[in-house]
């Protein structure tokens, strides 16, 4: 017989939107990610960094109960992840890396779906699927199939799904990434307003310069472990935050053996 029917506990007051104990992953021979702890405030806007292979992604994932972690915890404003994965991931909103969608719905029905699988009613669905549309800039292509979107159009449009139940955590892979400057000017805008308005937006992103005048708080991750988290001015200690995650991370190659590549007057 099954057991009673359990409700998730209610969020704790004062907890951190995410908080990662000890998570561990291994795929094969290669471990991911090496037992990373993490507490990102509840309101702020957190960037994380690190080079190709960091196990960022692999981080995400587990932080938002796409993959479930080998060891470890995730507390989602105190609450375990995997201990109600329906209950908590109600509250959070997530664009996966290399996301794949239904693209044979056009922009309007693929987010009106995604509403409607977060069990909202259909006259919310619609009025923040236009609302959604609109601040993304697809509403003039609302009706057309995503599968003819670019490769930046998608990017917005997953962000529209990610967004339209309203979550308390807000988790974004690659967010920018071939997205043209006007529309990330634009997203931006959104994720701030968002914030404001008490969510917590936590953010992966190869681009230093970015991750520096759009976040509060960063944590730079290298092969698996934590090297360095808190505010961005306590990470980059007064220098720029690229100059201190080549610092980190480390592997800088300044290609001056390659003699073939110097220009000759002769």
């Amino acid at each position: 017989m099954p057991g009673p029917v359990t409700s998730a506990p209610a969020p704790v007051a004062g907890a951190p939107a995410l908080s990662l104990q000890g998570l561990w992953r291994r795929f094969g021979q290669k471990v991911a990610v090496a037992g990373i702890d993490l507490e990102i405030p509840a309101g702020s806007f957190y960037g994380l960094v690190g080079p190709n292979g960091a196990g960022k992604t692999t981080t995400l994932s587990m932080a938002t109960g796409l993959l479930r972690p080998d060891a470890g915890t995730v507390l989602v404003h105190g609450v375990d992840l995997w201990a109600h994965p329906t209950e908590v991931k109600r509250t959070i909103g997530v664009l996966p890396d290399g996301v794949r969608l239904f693209d044979r719905l056009t922009g309007a029905q693929l987010v009106t779906y995604a509403g409607l699988l977060q069990g909202l009613d259909r006259p919310t669905v619609t009025s923040r699927t236009r609302d959604l549309l609109a601040a993304v800039g697809l509403e003039q292509d609302a009706d057309t199939l995503v599968v003819d979107y670019s490769a930046g159009m998608t990017k917005k449009v997953a962000l529209a799904c990610a967004l339209v139940h309203a979550p308390r955590v807000l988790v974004l892979d690659e967010p920018f990434e071939a997205v043209d400057p006007v529309s990330a000017a634009n997203i931006r805008e959104i994720l701030h307003q968002y914030v404001a308005g008490g969510g917590t937006v936590v953010v992966s992103s190869h681009v230093m310069d970015l991750v520096q005048r759009m976040c509060d708080h960063v944590a730079v991750i290298a092969e698996g472990h934590v090297l360095a988290a808190g505010t961005v001015d306590e990470v980059r200690a007064g220098r720029s935050l690229e100059e201190r995650f080549v610092d980190l991370v480390g592997g800088r190659i300044t290609g001056e053996g390659i003699a073939w590549l110097r220009t000759s007057s002769d």
